[in-house]
């Protein structure tokens, strides 16, 4: 059973997450963070992930800690979800076009945390929302879950479009990392027999 749910409180942002592994790609996101939810509802959708996020943050003061803490919060489920990795296929990568706008994203499930963030947008703003909390949301994600995440801008000039063909395209290459490989279902898939150290 790959599903989790988990709660993180702080001083600045409340956060619950439940997130089902093996779920159709429901999605259930409240953050107070428009833009956000509609990313969030991206990945939950692309990936296949069932998701439900409710948050309550200091949105007084800006966006940054409810993104942030929402991306922390989201990976640490994932690592608990994915347990010690048995079986999946570890690796997805995804070219994703959106109108003007063409992204390219490849991860691993590594137990490594690494992000290699090449998404130059064209705007500061998307709406009312700051485009570089894009980027903190993945760096929270990708830390907290243990993956490794190259994330990179091939085209497209439409902030919108991008910040969302970077959230599908990361949502299209975990699913994949994240399906169970047929051919090796009971193994962990390394070499060192574990991808939690």
């Amino acid at each position: 059973m790959r599903n989790v749910s988990l709660d993180r409180k702080t001083a600045e942002t409340s956060i619950s997450v439940t997130i089902d592994l093996d779920g159709t790609g429901l999605y259930d996101n409240q953050t107070g963070v428009g833009f956000f939810d509609h990313m969030l509802d991206q990945l939950a959708r692309h990936a296949l992930i069932d998701m439900k996020i409710r948050a309550e943050g200091d949105l007084h003061i800006d966006d940054h800690h409810t993104v942030e803490d929402v991306g922390l919060a989201l990976g640490k489920a994932l690592a608990q979800a994915v347990g010690d990795k048995r079986g999946i296929r570890r690796y997805g990568d995804c070219l994703l076009p959106m109108d003007d706008s063409l992204v390219r994203a490849a991860l691993d499930l590594s137990g490594r945390p690494y992000l290699v963030w090449k998404v130059d947008f064209t705007s500061s703003k998307i709406g009312s929302f700051d485009t570089e909390l894009v980027r903190e949301f993945f760096n929270a994600f990708a830390m907290q879950s243990g993956m490794t995440l190259h994330v990179e801008r091939l085209d497209g000039f439409n902030a919108h479009h991008l910040a969302e063909a970077a959230f599908k395209a990361v949502a299209r290459a975990l699913r994949v990392a994240l399906e169970t490989d047929p051919r090796k279902s009971d193994a962990i898939p390394s070499t060192k027999g574990t991808l939690s150290e």
